[in-house]
């Protein structure tokens, strides 16, 4: 029998999918069940909904509480955190990279890149140079990455799966779905999701 899968959703700048992308894998391993990853773009989902820019910023007292409390959950886990200046970040160009990527082993390392450079070093994650180096430390060919992120099938593939995750009421990120069609929000809810995939079998 086959593990179990559960699809990761996250956009590079969502604030709680940076602890989740640490995690998941390491949870899924012990688990045993596969992560498929899913970049996508929380901005057209955010417009739908008649928002311009994350809630965060939108209702200053939630966003006081959710960098604190990222702050502290950082903490707990023992991973840097460092609060990305702008927020939210133009997190187009990893995006690309990573579904430029989605068949490739070094794509969950990528991603993980990409959230510490933003959320554990305070780097811009719009900036080639950045996304060149985040690259080649998770053994990615970053050259010939970056080329493939710029064509015209990268792009549509991406405005694709943003449309796929509209379409199955993802409203925001992380979000886990299990093999059975079960939704989970948010990075407190992954061990939840992991555990439903798993009786789910």
């Amino acid at each position: 029998m086959s593990n179990p899968v559960v699809d990761f959703w996250f956009d590079f700048a969502s604030t709680y999918s940076y602890p989740a992308c640490m995690r998941i894998e390491a949870l899924a391993t012990d688990a045993g069940i596969a992560i498929r990853y899913h970049a996508f773009m929380l901005g057209p989902i955010f417009k739908a909904q008649g928002w311009n820019t994350s809630p965060f910023n939108i209702y200053e007292a939630k966003g006081r509480h959710m960098w604190r409390d990222l702050e502290r959950l950082c903490a707990e886990l023992g991973i840097p955190f460092q609060q990305p200046d702008p927020f939210p970040q133009n997190s187009l160009l990893p995006a690309r990279c990573a579904i430029a990527g989605s068949a490739e082993v070094w794509q969950p390392e990528f991603c993980r890149g990409v959230f510490r450079a933003q959320f554990g070093e305070g780097r811009r994650i719009d900036d080639p140079q950045v996304i060149a180096e985040v690259l080649e430390r998770a053994g990615a060919p970053a050259q010939t990455v970056l080329e493939q992120a710029a064509t015209d099938q990268i792009k549509l593939k991406l405005r694709t799966v943003t449309e796929e995750a509209g379409g199955l009421g993802i409203f925001g990120a992380p979000s886990f779905f299990t093999e059975d069609g079960e939704l989970f929000w948010g990075n407190d809810r992954l061990e939840a999701a992991l555990a439903w995939a798993k009786r789910a079998q």
